[in-house]
């Protein structure tokens, strides 16, 4: 994870949008929220926004349609290949965390896709989950966008403001200070990003050994 947030940071010009968007869209499409969450993508982005290397306005909404298709793409797949999806030897150690989306689903229905959208194994999994449930297209899609938008504007914003705030004490307390307390806030964050994903791992392995078989998900369809 500190290899790709690295790159990030290292990224110039129109590529960053390339880049960013591409990450946020294989979270869900690719299932590659298993490895990195987006989050951590789209605040660096903020960052690099900051510092005037991307429009603000453009990569928000880069973030937000990467989102939103990428989730998209994911339902299809949830659609067509549901059950051998689920069936995959990469989900089992998160079966306990894959029922709880079950549940999630059951409960909430449409709404529980905009929930997934702000927990990074739900973000990756709730869009197939829908599909393989043969939510209308039309419903997931309405709440899909609007949970997009919300993490997408919230986190980009968040982390856009943490670079304007890094050049403000840069010019108080000198660049060399400002550079450290920078590398501070990365690392923080990056040992969060990894504790919570170990705290989710350990979490599905310890559920893993007890959980039941998961029980079908109801059809939501008209």
């Amino acid at each position: 994870m500190g290899q790709i947030t690295n790159a990030l940071l290292d990224l110039h010009g129109p590529v960053i949008y390339g880049v960013v968007a591409a990450l946020v869209f294989a979270e869900a499409a690719l299932f590659f929220g298993f490895v990195f969450p987006g989050e951590t993508a789209i605040v660096v982005a903020g960052v690099l926004a900051s510092q005037h290397r991307v429009s603000l306005p453009i990569l928000l909404v880069v973030i937000v349609l990467a989102a939103v298709i990428g989730d998209s793409v994911g339902y299809e797949i949830g659609r067509r290949y549901g059950d051998r999806l689920l069936g995959m030897k990469a989900l089992h150690k998160h079966r306990p965390k894959v029922d709880k989306a079950h549940g999630l689903l059951r409960r909430r229905g449409a709404f529980a896709v905009f929930l997934g959208r702000f927990t990074a194994l739900l973000r990756a999994l709730m869009p197939a989950l829908a599909g393989s449930a043969k939510m209308p297209y039309g419903r997931f899609l309405v709440f899909n966008a609007l949970g997009g938008a919300a993490w997408g504007i919230g986190f980009t914003t968040g982390g856009f403001l943490v670079g304007t705030a890094f050049e403000q004490v840069a010019q108080w307390a000198g660049r060399v200070l400002a550079i450290g307390v920078a590398v501070i806030a990365v690392v923080a964050f990056i040992v969060w990003s990894v504790r919570r994903k170990r705290r989710e791992n350990a979490a599905g392995e310890e559920g893993n050994a007890t959980a039941d078989e998961p029980k079908p998900v109801p059809d939501l369809g008209p």
